[in-house]
């Protein structure tokens, strides 16, 4: 058997490449590598995992289940050849494959990125026989012998599950509960259960997290992937239970059983699935992590307006709440101008004249009540003469039953069904498949942009249109998917137009964070989370998913507040990019100290973070975990920020295993002006143990630095 071996830093990737079969991977080499010429795939009792797996209409299954695995089209498919080329973090192979009986040609391309063992694949179907294929699913990619890369024989998955306002709560469960063995050899033939995750719709990240991690905690060795789509997509697990190929992966966008999805495919036409990653690494899930964030910067489409990561406040978290006028703005514009604050937002309301914003979205022209004969013009430019850059709270893709533009904008500006638009809670869903759409946003951001000066939009997305408009689309699926790429290709146009304009993505808090939607923009809000108590494992969890600063973490000090608790709540927003909210005007003294300190420092962190690498010193938060922490390490530096969510004095052992068997300093960063935290290294163990005082909720910031 012919093989393509592909070389990725210190990893060899081989793929089998015969006349006889379709491509697989077959090896990685390390500790848990095989004999990769294929001969061992002669006394199976069932095919391997293959590259590739496609459904389509009257092409089903090869042995019936409702797995995305052993497809007839991606069993007959074979290999015709592939390409190496340089990009500029890495190289791309193109794995072309063809199936003669349905006439498609596939190919999965895999492109590697620097230094991070990480690869990010797709799938493009073209259709070269004189025949319509009705495709149902088309994976990103589909891996076996995950074997090569960790040990199979009791690995443990971590997932991650959300909602609003409890983003990114992260699961350990063993993976052989979730898979049984029924033992397919006895049997001679697969399982036909599988274990997946789904998300539905367009809240991509608001019911289940598209990344995971196995994990094998004896031997430090991980494998992790994460889809990357602003709408539908699906991962499964399936197993087989031979030798490394235990367990199969496959990833996917959008498919018919559990979305919908179908697409004509027409002769001399393709079809191109929605992106997948995947990494490895001996440093068990945090080195996958830690891969996935460098995997992202690296990633980045556009030079970005927020480069300096600006200090940002936006009024609506306990504070306005939705209801901003001149009389309520101006003493927060002070306020947050004396505190250091970069760029200042009005949030949602700033349209409405009615008193309930949330069905009169959509015109995006200011209210003619709300700020007096100045106007919101008058007041955007006061944000100026304090020398921040004024910022606007925007749902663009929506608009409200009650809005004016929803009788002026044809329904083919709209999502609809059987000609009927779609409604959730008193909103209509723009389809940016259309140009009606495209050209109302771009009027909107015209004038907010050229006339208004706004410089900073918060953009919010806070319903979701279930499984998509069916009208002018081959199905609802497909036309939501795309609507997706749309919205996509709209956004890239719009930050290439305007590219001193920051974006912060935000849907209902952080409905929407997968990595499609969130290197698109400046920064993510991580949580519309407003008890400051429950936010720690909400920000200490967020790194896993994007990059720490790019994780807008709300601080919103109220004037009745302790000391204590306002540092609290400060330590969670500089655990990622401090944002700014509450009462800052009603802040007593030395609140309003504590305020000050933790802006003055917000540069020095920032920085820090802006160049470290995730760690977790006490593992991966549970929701109620009384004690919290992240770490953000670069070199012989690792500053931890930690929060004790008890009133006890309970000493916690913080694993810095980096930097044991050193000796090292330990500075607090912030807030300095009250009581330090009790701290004691292990230099054999490499723990530091801290110990919080007092008789209530606390958090630090430490800085720790190798002699």
């Amino acid at each position: 058997m012919n093989v393509i071996q592909w070389q990725i830093n210190d990893t060899s990737l081989v793929f089998s490449a015969g006349e006889d079969a379709p491509v697989a991977l077959l090896g990685a080499p390390g500790e848990f590598a095989r004999d990769v010429t294929g001969q061992e795939f002669e006394t199976r009792h069932t095919e391997p995992q293959y590259l590739v797996e496609i459904l389509a209409v009257g092409h089903g299954r090869a042995f019936t289940s409702t797995r995305l695995t052993q497809s007839a089209i991606g069993n007959r498919l074979r290999y015709t050849g592939h390409t190496l080329a340089p990009t500029a973090h890495g190289e791309l192979l193109v794995i072309e494959q063809k199936d003669e009986k349905s006439g498609l040609v596939v190919e999965v391309m895999l492109e590697s990125f620097g230094s991070a063992n990480t690869v990010r694949a797709s799938t493009k179907v073209s259709n070269t026989s004189q025949t319509t294929v009705h495709l149902t699913a088309v994976t990103s990619l589909a891996l076996g012998n995950l074997g090569n890369f960790l040990s199979l024989e009791d690995p443990a998955l971590w997932e991650g599950r959300s909602e609003w306002c409890a983003e990114s709560r992260w699961e350990k469960k063993r993976l052989r509960d979730l898979v049984p063995d029924m033992d397919t050899i006895f049997h001679k033939h697969l399982g036909r259960g599988t274990y997946h995750v789904t998300s539905t719709s367009t809240w991509s990240t608001g019911y289940s997290l598209p990344l995971a991690v196995l994990e094998d905690e004896a031997t430090g060795r991980a494998f992790g992937w994460q889809v990357e789509h602003n709408g539908p997509w699906h991962w499964e697990i399936n197993s087989r239970f031979f030798d490394n190929d235990y367990f199969t992966l496959s990833l996917s966008g959008p498919n018919d059983l559990e979305h919908g999805w179908e697409y004509a495919l027409e002769p001399q036409a393709s079809f191109t699935s929605v992106s997948a990653s995947f990494t490895w690494s001996d440093q068990g899930k945090t080195g996958v992590f830690q891969n996935f964030t460098s995997y992202r910067r690296n990633d980045r489409p556009f030079e970005s307006a927020d480069a300096k990561l600006p200090l940002i406040f936006n009024d609506y978290m306990n504070a306005l709440m939705g209801d901003p006028t001149t009389e309520k703005l101006v003493p927060l514009i002070d306020a947050a101008a004396e505190s250091g604050v970069e760029v200042f937002c009005i949030d949602c309301g700033w349209y409405d004249d009615g008193g309930y914003w949330w069905p009169s979205v959509g015109a995006w022209q200011p209210s003619k009540k709300r700020f007096g004969e100045a106007g919101l013009e008058g007041v955007l430019a006061y944000i100026r003469e304090k020398g921040m850059a004024p910022g606007l709270w925007i749902e663009a893709e929506v608009v409200g039953v009650l809005s004016d533009v929803a009788k002026t904008l044809p329904d083919s500006a709209f999502m609809t069904r059987h000609g009927v638009r779609i409604e959730e809670h008193n909103r209509y869903f723009l389809d940016m498949r259309s140009p009606d759409a495209r050209k109302h946003l771009d009027d909107v951001f015209k004038r907010l942009v050229e006339d208004y000066g706004v410089r900073y939009f918060k953009w919010d997305y806070n319903v979701t249109p279930g499984t998509g408009p069916a009208d002018a689309s081959t199905s609802a699926g497909y036309g939501l998917l795309e609507h997706s790429r749309a919205l996509q290709e709209w956004i890239s146009a719009l930050r290439t137009r305007y590219p001193d304009v920051i974006l912060e993505a935000c849907s209902s808090g952080a409905q929407r964070m997968d990595h499609s939607t969130v290197r698109q923009y400046d920064l993510q809000s991580t949580s519309d989370q407003q008890n400051f108590l429950l936010y720690p494992t909400i920000a200490a969890a967020a790194p896993a998913m994007l990059i720490p600063e790019r994780a807008g973490n709300w601080a919103y000090p109220q004037g009745d507040d302790s000391a204590e608790t306002v540092a609290f709540n400060l330590v969670t927003g500089l655990s990622g990019r401090l944002y700014l909210s509450g009462h800052l005007n009603e802040l007593p003294q030395h609140c309003m100290e504590l305020v000050s300190e933790a802006t003055a420092v917000y540069r020095q962190v920032i920085t820090a973070t802006s160049q470290s690498l995730p760690i977790w010193p006490t593992d991966l938060p549970h929701w109620e975990a009384p004690f919290v922490s992240l770490g953000a390490k670069r070199d012989d530096e690792i500053y931890v920020f930690a929060w004790s969510r008890d009133d006890h004095d309970n000493a916690v052992a913080l694993a810095l295993s980096d930097f044991a068997g050193q000796e090292i300093d330990v500075e607090t960063v912030f807030p300095k002006q009250l009581p330090a935290w009790e701290t004691q290294w292990n230099k054999a163990t490499g723990e530091l143990t801290v110990t919080p005082g007092g008789t209530e909720v606390s958090a630090r910031i430490l800085r720790i630095t190798v002699k």
